[in-house]
């Protein structure tokens, strides 16, 4: 039997948002169809999650780690009908599907070594006692899931989450809903995963704000848009919740004299075209020293144009369809204000469907849309600078922090340009668009919160911090 049988997809408590299609963006047929939340069912998933989360937490950790490496395990055991979905449903090529599954089953494998980790210190005290502090599970944890990497994206909050002894609220984005919230529940469920710990509740923004607001969420992980972002931190501000936010980026990759052409523009081509450009990573800005501009802008517009757009499950391309039309809309919106602007456009902007053409924009300034926006569309603005203090201002400027990639023949020349740059993620000879489980992942300024997933951050993301003392016999006081 399939692992996403759709005829088990009710076997849960039932949803009262209305039945929804899920679409595959580049034909426009309906895969499957799905029940949505209503904000109203996300009260009866929170009691049904805080119930189940008080065994779990008294769970021995090695019970909680082989959960979680048996999902590791799934992952690779039912690649070819994941990759399927991811294909179908997201858009991906066959190669990202595969990179997501591949960061899948990572995550799930650092998530149970998480639950063996120490669980705090033992401190000095002024009295006679035993002082010392314990990490304690935080509860019951709200995730928010974007649509452009849908299952990293949640398997990332919610694999650590459950690994140190929580219950799980997921909101997958609607638009993703199968492998951002249903694909990951049924590893986890075929891993082991008791009843009542991941609730899966697919909606829209009211579904969202249901999840962040309930009160017995106590840590909410959230990636998604600036815009949506900040509502997510003044609701969650307002009940006095942490909250995690990745939010969007406009990041720059910067190219130094001293680069290698050829090699620079592979990078940019990878950083800003990588499916369709609906990463939060993009190089949304491209900054080439001066001597090499000309050459850069021919040669990335000539590498544009050679690649392939189409239905990645029935043809071999580079890049497939946006998510879906209102996103096609923008990016196309932005492209030509744009050039009304006084941008150059030398490939693209043009499309078929919802499959955009990648393109490249020369001569852009700070008020370009595209330059100054993050634009979520495969679309490279290449802009020029002479000093390496001028690429270090251009880089810094606006409001975004999340990623920065530097191509230059000194490697130590690039990591010294990038501690003059604020960002949370930077890269020497390498684009900005890279993810690994172990690493700490997040942006600072309208990027997002910092770096709170990933590695040890998960220890801090998803866990409280208690602190305890002992006495033999009580203590005495004055009065």
């Amino acid at each position: 039997m399939p692992l996403l049988d759709p005829t088990l997809w009710q076997d849960g408590p039932t949803l009262t948002g209305g039945a929804a299609p899920v679409v595959e963006p580049a034909t426009g047929r309906t895969l499957a169809t799905i029940d949505l939340a209503a904000p109203a069912d996300v009260a009866e998933a929170a009691v049904r999650a805080r119930a189940a989360q008080g065994d779990w937490a008294r769970a021995t950790h090695p019970e909680r780690a082989a959960v979680l490496r048996r999902a590791g395990d799934l992952f690779t055991a039912h690649a070819d009908e994941l990759r399927e979905w991811l294909v179908r449903e997201s858009g991906s090529i066959p190669g990202k599907a595969d990179f997501e599954l591949h960061v899948a089953a990572q995550e799930c494998y650092e998530a149970a070594a998480l639950a063996s980790r120490p669980t705090g210190q033992v401190l000095p005290s002024e009295a006679p006692r035993l002082s010392f502090t314990r990490r304690v599970p935080a509860g019951v944890v709200g995730v928010v899931a974007p649509f452009n990497a849908p299952l990293i994206l949640s398997i990332r909050s919610v694999a650590p989450a459950l690994a140190l002894g929580n219950a799980v609220l997921l909101k997958p984005d609607r638009r993703t809903a199968v492998c951002g919230g249903l694909a990951p529940a049924a590893v986890l469920a075929a891993a082991g995963l008791p009843c009542g710990l991941l609730q899966v509740l697919p909606g829209g923004a009211g579904t969202g704000a249901a999840v962040v607001a309930d009160p017995r969420v106590r840590v909410v992980s959230f990636t998604g848009s600036t815009a949506a972002g900040r509502s997510v931190g003044e609701l969650a501000g307002r009940h006095l919740k942490r909250v995690h936010l990745e939010l969007g980026g406009n990041s720059a990759l910067v190219v130094l004299r001293d680069a290698d052409i050829e090699s620079a523009v592979a990078q940019a081509s990878w950083g800003s075209f990588f499916h369709q450009g609906q990463i939060c990573m993009t190089a949304g800005r491209h900054l080439v020293h001066a001597s090499l501009y000309d050459e850069y802008v021919e040669r990335l517009a000539a590498r544009a144009e050679e690649l392939a757009v189409g239905d990645p499950y029935r043809e071999q391309v580079h890049l497939g369809p946006l998510i879906d039309r209102a996103q096609l809309e923008r990016v196309h919106a932005l492209v030509e204000a744009s050039t009304e602007r006084g941008a150059k456009l030398v490939a693209g902007g043009t499309y078929r469907d919802l499959f955009y053409r990648p393109t490249v924009l020369a001569g852009v300034a700070d008020d370009t849309p595209a330059y100054a926006e993050e634009v979520f569309g495969p679309v490279a603005p290449v802009r020029s600078f002479a000093t390496e203090e001028e690429a270090v201002a251009l880089a810094s400027a606006g409001p975004y922090g999340l990623s920065l990639g530097i191509v230059t023949r000194d490697a130590a020349r690039g990591l010294d340009l990038a501690e003059r740059i604020p960002t949370g993620i930077a890269h020497v000879n390498d684009q900005t668009v890279n993810d690994e489980a172990v690493a700490p992942f997040g942006g600072v300024g309208a990027s997002g919160t910092g770096a709170r997933f990933g590695g040890e951050a998960n220890l801090d993301a998803f866990t409280e911090l208690r602190w305890t003392t002992a006495r033999s016999t009580p203590a005495g006081h004055p009065f």
